[in-house]
């Protein structure tokens, strides 16, 4: 089988990219070992948002008062695992009809790419065939890190997917890392009644965040009862007995911390292993595979997007990675009019689905005094805003950071109820270079969780109504 685009997983970078292929008129093929849409939508983003949804509803009932509404329930733990197998179940369909939808081939097995243009695929029953296109992509994705002292068996010492499909909850678990994974499955847990511990190594809970976030998600955690242990190190971890004994090592000395299950949240590790790296001299660095602004790899014709190359690992870069990609080829097999834009990684949206919320781009404060620029600063807390108090959730803030010689946005840091959905503002404001003046013109509508971005501007520049 001959292909002008062939992608290597079916993960959110890669079959978008065959699916932006096709509609350039390509004639596209993807390969995927195990479930369409990857990790994102069968066990990662999509799954995880429809777990914590769940942990939602169940806080919600138990503060039913606060409202003026008398309810009692219990979480069925059981019922929401299978509720979030059924969301990830559905997505996955669905990027099966899409590949229908716009006639990419879909071929299922392992992937190895044996040379420019060729490719071999091994199905689960280890009958092997042979595939080849002009272009090759690779889109494996990622998985769990996994530390020495830490090994995942799957029973007591868990991955994210072993957290996703618990048989029974855990009456204890501790959790090492407080990236994003950590601190959504600490919220889902912490709500569901299990005793949570936090272990993070670094001097404070989700580290990539400004520090203002980190100091009040780490309040709001502490509030609702999970332990933080930051400036410590997972030493060891017996498993003999029924669960799980780690060994704890802090400037304080060392301690026993004894729990159910422990999970494992101390990162992603690329999928790059066996799929012919080595054997086509294709370059690597760091666990990640070295590419150009437009994908292509150190041997021409062959491309790595997503969680195996080396931007931020989240889907929607991987996505819109694809999508380059694919256009830059596109436009070399004279199919599409321009070469594409390049990625700005500078002005990528992060999001973290705990309660409350995080979502954040651009300069954390520390990192733009860093880099020389003089700034103003403003932050409004949502106990100020209307919707906020309407809704029950006036924890939080919005912080924004300009320059203060041009006006330029150089960052927006958020957390509280609904931020991840307020972030895109500013991701398209700093695209268009629009500075404080224009933010500060443009009518926000009343009530919304999104005025406060207006808000904080005001407070940055001395304008502030509403505080």
């Amino acid at each position: 089988m001959a292909y002008d685009v062939l992608v290597l997983g079916s993960g959110p970078g890669g079959y978008v990219a065959a699916i932006r292929a096709s509609q350039l008129g390509l004639k596209t093929a993807v390969v995927e070992k195990e479930s369409l849409g990857g990790v994102c939508l069968n066990w990662g983003c999509i799954p995880t948002k429809a777990l914590l949804k769940s942990a939602q509803v169940n806080e919600y009932i138990k503060h039913a008062k606060d409202f003026g509404i008398e309810a009692t329930g219990q979480p069925h733990f059981d019922a929401v695992i299978r509720r979030s197998r059924g969301v990830a179940d559905k997505m996955s369909k669905g990027v099966q009809f899409l590949m229908k939808k716009n006639k990419i081939d879909v071929i299922m097995g392992f992937g190895k790419i044996l040379g420019k243009g060729r490719l071999e695929v091994t199905d689960k029953d280890g009958k092997k065939q042979l595939v080849e296109a002009k272009h090759i992509i690779i889109a494996t994705g990622g998985r769990s890190r996994q530390l020495p002292t830490m090994p995942i068996d799957g029973t007591k010492i868990l991955g994210y997917r072993e957290a996703m499909v618990l048989p029974t909850m855990p009456k204890s678990m501790i959790i090492v890392g407080s990236g994003a994974i950590g601190v959504e499955f600490a919220y889902f847990y912490n709500s569901m009644g299990t005793k949570v511990t936090i272990v993070e190594y670094l001097p404070r809970i989700v580290p990539v965040e400004d520090e203002d976030i980190s100091k009040e998600l780490e309040k709001q955690y502490k509030k609702i009862g999970v332990e933080i242990l930051t400036n410590s190190e997972v030493t060891a971890v017996d498993t003999t007995g029924a669960g799980v004994k780690a060994t704890i090592k802090s400037a304080a000395g060392e301690k026993i911390v004894e729990a159910d299950v422990l999970l494992s949240a101390v990162g992603v590790t690329a999928n790059i292993e066996g799929i012919g790296l080595e054997e086509t001299g294709i370059k690597t660095d760091k666990g990640r595979i070295v590419v150009d602004k437009f994908g292509q790899t150190t041997i021409p014709g062959i491309y790595a997007i997503g969680d195996c190359a080396p931007g931020q690992a989240l889907a929607h870069v991987a996505s819109k990675e694809g999508i380059i990609c694919v256009e830059a080829i596109a436009y070399q097999e004279k199919k599409y009019n321009h070469q594409p834009e390049p990625i700005d990684y500078n002005n990528i949206p992060g999001c973290t689905y705990c309660v409350p919320e995080i979502a954040s781009v651009g300069f954390t404060e520390k990192q733009a005094k860093e880099a020389g620029y003089e700034i103003k600063v403003g932050k409004f807390p949502l106990s100020a805003s209307g919707k906020a108090s309407a809704a029950g959730h006036t924890e939080g803030f919005v912080k924004v950071i300009f320059d203060a010689k041009y006006g330029e946005w150089l960052g927006t840091h958020m957390i509280g109820y609904n931020v991840t959905e307020i972030i895109a503002q500013t991701v398209t404001a700093r695209k268009l270079e629009t500075t404080y003046h224009e933010v500060l013109n443009s009518i926000h509508p009343h009530p919304t969780i999104s005025e406060s971005v207006k808000d904080a501007i005001e407070v940055a520049y001395g304008e502030a109504i509403h505080l």
